[in-house]
């Protein structure tokens, strides 16, 4: 029996083409049978259902919000300052029960700041990170931290691979999730202090830790879980989109270069689609954040119809699977295994007591 569960709140106000592209893309959802309920100015909303036709008998609510967080507010002081906006709100829902879920494409700091004030953290965990699945070759890879917590602590690293093994194995699906720390080399010696305390904790964690991994590790699939702090995978996966951007374009030309490489590219064009299809961001719809009491989903701010209603999607799915009741549990071992690998080195660098004649 399938479980019935609460609609998904939207933000209907947030990203760069709301609310027309927002609102488009809760309707297709509806239309596969997503429940959601859009979030924003009432009047404004309505409209915007109207003008794409949405008919009465679709599984959409509106829900009034009556401010809006723009992209240049500083996002703690609009969350306190702007009680009634639509970010907030979308976070009342999910707390309240009436929503399983958030989504919005807006200001990314404010969907954090939200989330941490309204919903909470669970007992033990530090900070929340932003996940990004990845298009491996294998399976589907999860990237934390996206950019929730830039400057991080061996503590948070730790945290981070504890919350993403129970992603991977809870959402994903993967049954013993590899999980590894980025850094650049595989062997032990490299990394910095930051990786290097977390690795030495984390060898000794109740998950399958596998080491370091490198950048070009981000892709294959050889590992289910990387972890790394907020600024170096932000970094990281703007490289891969930018890259991927780019390498279409080499492509795009290549195959129009001449009359026999165009005839190739059409013979070609099936799988230049499925390729695309794979690597096109809106696909994967949305981040999901993880360590707060809640499922929330931080979209691209260029999000389209297409991406909003994979980000309902894949947050209606992850709320099913009950995630966030297990993260607790997964943390609560860090503080001791950091404890424990900082006693570890103490005592591997302490030399050993000489004996004396009063030990006689």
């Amino acid at each position: 029996m399938v479980e019935k569960i609460a609609p998904v709140a939207v933000d209907a106000m947030g990203g760069d083409h709301a609310p027309g592209a927002i609102v488009q893309g809760a309707i297709n959802a509806a239309r596969k049978g997503l429940a959601v309920i859009l979030v924003g100015p009432e009047a404004r909303v309505r409209e915007e259902l109207a003008r794409h036709r949405a008919g009465q008998a679709l599984p959409i609510e509106v829900h009034h919000a009556g401010e809006v967080v723009e992209m240049h507010d500083h996002p703690g002081q609009a969350m306190r300052r702007k009680r009634d906006n639509s970010i907030r709100v979308c976070f009342e829902l999910v707390k309240a029960g009436k929503a399983s879920a958030m989504v919005s494409a807006g200001n990314s700091g404010a969907v954090m700041a939200g989330a941490i004030l309204v919903l909470g953290r669970p007992e033990g965990v530090e900070r929340p990170a932003i996940i990004s699945v990845l298009p491996a070759l294998k399976g589907a890879s999860i990237l934390l931290d996206m950019g929730a917590v830039v400057d991080c602590k061996p503590i948070h690293l730790v945290q981070f691979a504890l919350m993403g093994e129970v992603y991977a194995r809870r959402v994903v699906g993967v049954a013993r999730p590899k999980v590894a720390v980025l850094a650049n080399g595989e062997e032990d010696s490299k990394g910095t202090d930051l990786t290097r305390a977390a690795a030495a904790a984390l060898r000794h964690a109740p998950i399958q830790f596998v080491g370091y991994c490198e950048g070009r590790d981000l892709l294959t699939g050889e590992v289910d879980v990387i972890v790394t702090d907020g600024f170096t995978g932000n970094v990281a996966l703007k490289t891969m989109e930018g890259t991927a951007k780019v390498v279409g374009e080499y492509l795009k030309r290549a195959l129009r270069s001449t009359a026999v490489s165009t005839l190739g590219g059409l013979l070609s064009k099936t799988a230049l689609d499925g390729m695309k299809k794979r690597l096109d961001w809106r696909e994967v719809g949305g981040a999901p954040l993880v360590g707060v009491n809640g499922v929330g989903f931080i979209s691209h701010g260029r999000s389209d119809a297409l991406a909003i209603e994979n980000a309902i999607r894949r947050a209606r799915d992850a709320a099913r699977t009950h995630f966030t009741d297990e993260i607790a549990r997964a943390v609560a071992p860090a503080e001791a295994l950091l404890e424990g690998a900082a006693a570890r080195v103490e005592k591997a660098s302490t030399p050993p007591r000489r004996a004396s004649s009063h030990d006689a």
